[in-house]
């Protein structure tokens, strides 16, 4: 029984990572146990532009009542049972508007904003808390100034959204790559190769630098400093030569350079935020490093085993921290929520659990994350791997730049 005759609305926008189901669960739990109406949002902000005004809460596509019941087993599970999408309502193009609203936008695209409110408002929306990076909180930022009551969840497996010391799906993200390099080394360690692994990292290399600081490779390669291939070369024979089992391993984040490259892309599309989708640099760097293999080898070259990790380390069940955390993050929600609050991102600032204003998310003028790696503080650049000066009183989970 809606008890405080308000009713909370959660979505997760953008990719998927373990930890969004205990958020959602978390939130849900607690809201009716303080008297809330919880209405899950499906599919993100498609779901929320997608609602349709002549219709009751009831008969709506992309909205589902959440009860104890409905989310008490998904907590354990990865993914998001919302389901999730990549939408920027602010530039729907013309064949993603809802088709009941073709009739009045019929621009190339399209910025559906006042749809998102009028809907949100149409079902009874008192309180919006979206799950996401900071496109999906971007978003958020527009709904807030207009009006609607938001508190933000932050989450990216690149760990990069500005404002917080951690985001849902990191952690894992982090320890799916440690163990999945493990298990590949056993593959390089048998044929006594470069082993060259791509993880995620569009513009901030904390997914390959933090498993590196585990253990999981002798280098690393992030967006933050253009590498030098046939030096990365000479550093991976040196490495090779030291190890008894005649292998060595680097990580390349997806959006690292080399040689004064571009960024590699995988093919021209861009999705609804324009972020052209990456992939390939893993590839040819490997194909740089057996170019110079044989001159740092005696003459003889060096065969490369090279994987994409891609969406192995965002499946499966979240570990430990993105368990605990998002858990966190959603009694917090609540917390602000119950004292009136809004326009807030839950976070972890200062290792200690705290809540900034959701504007903290968007990007420099310049359209660029300002979340990245402090290169002179932790990564050398003529070694290509962590450093650890200076450590004291650093955030635990990873090593950044302050954030607002």
């Amino acid at each position: 029984m809606n008890k405080n005759g308000l009713t909370i609305g959660i979505l997760t926008g953008g990719g998927d990572v373990p930890g969004l189901n205990p958020a959602i669960r978390a939130v849900t739990l607690r809201a009716i146990r303080e008297g809330y109406d919880v209405i899950g949002i499906k599919n993100g902000w498609k779901g929320v532009i997608s609602i349709n005004r002549s219709k009751p809460l009831e008969e709506q596509e992309y909205c589902l009542p959440l009860t104890a019941l409905t989310v008490d087993r998904i907590g354990r599970t990865g993914g998001t049972f919302l389901h999730s999408s990549r939408t920027k309502a602010t530039k729907v193009a013309f064949n993603d508007v809802p088709d009941h609203l073709k009739t009045t936008y019929k621009d190339e695209h399209n910025d559906l904003t006042n749809e998102a409110v009028a809907n949100l408002k149409h079902i009874g929306i008192d309180y919006l808390i979206p799950i996401g990076g900071d496109d999906t909180l971007s978003y958020a930022v527009r709904l807030h100034k207009e009006g609607i009551k938001v508190i933000g969840i932050p989450k990216t497996m690149d760990g990069d959204v500005p404002g917080t010391e951690y985001c849902i799906g990191f952690s894992t993200c982090i320890t799916r790559t440690i163990e999945l390099t493990h298990e590949l080394r056993t593959c390089a360690g048998s044929h006594e190769r470069f082993l060259v692994l791509e993880v995620f990292g569009r513009n901030a290399g904390f997914s390959a630098l933090l498993p590196t600081i585990g253990g999981a490779a002798d280098r690393c390669v992030i967006p933050e400093y253009s590498i030098n291939t046939e030096q990365l070369t000479a550093l991976m024979v040196e490495d090779r030569k030291n190890n008894p089992s005649n292998y060595s391993v680097v990580l390349v984040s997806e959006g690292a350079t080399y040689d004064g490259q571009n960024i590699v892309y995988s093919d021209a599309e861009t999705d609804a935020f324009g972020h052209k989708k990456l992939g390939g640099i893993g590839e040819q760097i490997g194909k740089e490093l057996k170019k110079y293999s044989a001159k740092y080898n005696n003459g003889h070259e060096i065969n490369i085993i090279n994987q994409k990790l891609g969406y192995l380390v965002r499946s499966g069940q979240p570990d430990a921290l993105d368990s605990i955390i998002p858990t966190t993050y959603g009694n917090m929600a609540l917390d602000l929520i119950k004292k009136g609050d809004s326009g807030k991102m839950v976070c972890i600032k200062d290792g200690k659990f705290d809540a900034v204003s959701i504007e903290a998310v968007q990007k420099d003028h310049k359209g660029e994350s300002i979340k990245k790696v402090n290169i002179e503080k932790f990564y050398d650049t003529n070694r290509y791997r962590p450093i650890f000066n200076d450590i004291m009183g650093q955030p635990m989970m990873f090593l950044t730049t302050d954030f607002s």
